[in-house]
């Protein structure tokens, strides 16, 4: 009798293990998949800044205003910022001035506030 609970013990334990370094792994598949999509989001925002300003000097049809933003919501507000003003672009409309880094102070609170805490629990 004491063999078996010894050894209902050790396979506890050895389940354990292995649950415990499947979350870790787990944890690290969406780690990188999160990051990946926000640097993904963040160069495609980069460019339509750039694209934008190519555009504007050219006298073509321009990418929106509500196009650019959205791609900052998403997750890009960073490569939008960024963009802005490498390409020296609507660095003088204060909806941009003001609007990109308020999206990303809120995306910065909302990643705090909600997304830390999870990753610090697993």
């Amino acid at each position: 009798m004491h063999n078996d609970a010894f050894q209902a013990l050790n396979y506890a334990s050895v389940f354990g293990k292995i649950y415990t370094k499947y979350s870790e792994i787990r944890a690290m598949d969406t780690s990188l998949i999160f990051f990946m999509y926000l640097l993904l989001v963040n160069i495609v925002a980069f460019s339509l800044m750039g694209a934008d300003k190519r555009k504007a000097k050219r006298n073509e049809r321009r990418i929106s205003e509500k196009t650019l933003f959205t791609w900052a919501i998403i997750g890009g507000s960073v490569g939008s910022i960024a963009g802005m003003y490498f390409f020296r672009h609507k660095t003088k409309h204060p909806t941009f001035k003001i609007g990109l880094p308020f999206i990303l102070l809120l995306q910065v609170f909302v990643f705090i506030r909600f997304l830390l805490p999870l990753y610090i629990l697993t």
